[in-house]
């Protein structure tokens, strides 16, 4: 009877273990080319964690810093952070943000707003990147300048990540 249940408890552990590896459990940040249908890049995120996307403003010539988070099974367009006014920026506080300097005397627009997704055309000019995790990535690397890459959130296994599919 004690070996019987000895190798149920074994049995139920090896199940565990396995679910446990092979299961989506965890939460990564994947971008899509839409054009090609396949994931370009995976990267592990934590629940709450942010990454910026950066590029250079088509009017003014500028930097912009958007910053983004994961959160459950969407991403929240966190804040856009810039220096120089121009078409399409924000010019103050509204309904739907604020605008404040931040102490660098920065603009910062903070929004907290909640998307499914974030799709992006890769500009020419625009030197569009990516920084997370102390990666700091050129989207142009990933797609052709003029194409659309599409970032959200999902979850993948454990064993996709340890296959080293996804930036840690």
């Amino acid at each position: 009877m004690w070996k019987r249940l000895g190798l149920s408890l074994l049995s139920l552990g090896v199940l565990f273990a396995v679910l446990t590896v092979l299961l989506p459990w965890h939460h990564v940040l994947t971008i899509t080319s839409p054009k090609k249908g396949k994931v370009v890049l995976c990267a592990e995120m934590g629940e709450g964690e942010e990454f910026v996307l950066s590029f250079v403003h088509s009017v003014n010539k500028r930097p912009v810093y958007d910053t983004l988070k994961v959160e459950g099974n969407h991403l929240v367009i966190v804040k856009s952070r810039f220096d120089s006014f121009g078409a399409g920026m924000p010019e103050t506080s509204t309904e739907e943000g604020t605008l404040q300097f931040d102490p660098d005397g920065w603009l910062v627009w903070t929004v907290n707003r909640p998307v499914a997704e974030v799709t992006i055309f890769v500009g020419r000019v625009a030197n569009h990147r990516l920084q997370l995790r102390g990666w700091d990535l050129a989207l142009a690397d990933l797609a052709e300048p003029g194409t659309p890459l599409t970032l959200k959130t999902d979850k993948t296994s454990f064993y996709q990540i340890w296959k080293g599919r996804c930036l840690r």
